[in-house]
């Protein structure tokens, strides 16, 4: 399990109505993704790379939402 402590939680300003995700990128080797809802909850852990491509099929559709 990766080490977050020092993972600088941090949401977007078009959130709205407590359905969040919190991106912590800040750490060198790892991007981590939770439910603002959750704090406590599972986190998800992409590497830099890794998020970079998933953010782009997002953006490109060619992952649907």
């Amino acid at each position: 399990m990766p080490d977050l402590k020092h993972a600088n939680w941090r949401k977007s300003n078009r959130s709205g109505s407590g359905n969040c995700v919190e991106v912590a990128d800040n750490l060198p080797d790892i991007v981590g993704v939770r439910d603002s809802k959750d704090l406590a909850g599972p986190v998800l852990t992409f590497t830099p790379g890794g998020w970079t491509t998933f953010i782009e099929g997002l953006k490109s559709r060619s992952i649907r939402s």
